[in-house]
């Protein structure tokens, strides 16, 4: 693969083939908890993609300073920075989002998506490659709220982005608001992806069929044999 496809795919890979909810199924209490509303997703998705972004640059940085057997902790306070500076940012300029988006703003420091590339991707990789990593996941992950929380706007407000749709806001569908609504529409667009990426169920569990193979690279394998 040269070079130019390599950085191509290290930015692609998380729209589609490796999204970090729709396929790895990965940050899956904010995707179901803020995506309410379109907004809210986008919100949610762009902060996650800042800290994602700056967390992934600054562990690629201090990858070969940060001892191996203190690595995560040191990994949640980088993350943790992160998040506290877009915390503070949104409550200052995006008050009212703040407020809708709540404790899981906060929450990002722990949100599996940014620590497993952390731990799988940035720890191994150049600054370069893990801001494109970063990227990648974060549109993916922005992408996948934005579309979960216009679906359930949609039917269940009869609104977008606040704006009122006749005839649906006269009889909206509330249960789209509402848990199970959130699971049925994340069910939906996984559904989705899987017919436009041609995936079908493993025959078997392997790595082979593990959507995490690209990321994990066997290792979880190797742990277990040890």
């Amino acid at each position: 693969m040269s070079t130019n496809n390599k950085t191509l795919y290290e930015f692609t890979k998380g729209i589609i083939k490796e999204n970090p909810v729709l396929v790895t199924l990965l940050g899956m209490c904010p995707t179901l908890a803020v995506t309410v509303l379109a907004e809210n997703g986008i919100g949610m998705g762009l902060a996650t993609t800042f800290v994602l972004v700056c967390s992934n640059a600054v562990i690629s940085l201090l990858k070969n300073i940060i001892p191996k057997a203190v690595r995560l902790p040191c990994f949640i306070v980088i993350i943790a920075g992160f998040v506290t500076f877009i915390d503070f940012l949104m409550q200052g300029y995006l008050p009212e989002l703040h407020s809708a988006l709540g404790v899981f703003l906060q929450l990002i420091t722990v949100n599996c998506i940014i620590l497993g590339r952390a731990e799988a991707f940035a720890s191994r990789n150049s600054v370069g490659r893990s801001v494109l990593d970063g990227l990648g996941m974060g549109l993916g992950f922005t992408l996948a709220l934005f579309a979960m929380g216009s679906v359930r706007e949609i039917l269940g407000l009869g609104s977008w982005f606040g704006m009122k749709i006749p005839f649906l806001c006269d009889r909206p569908m509330t249960i789209f608001i509402m848990p199970a609504g959130g699971f049925f529409v994340l069910g939906c667009l996984i559904a989705l992806v899987n017919k436009i990426a041609g995936r079908k169920p493993p025959k078997e569990i392997s790595c082979e069929s593990c959507p995490n193979a690209a990321m994990c690279k066997g290792q979880c394998k190797v742990e277990e044999g040890a």
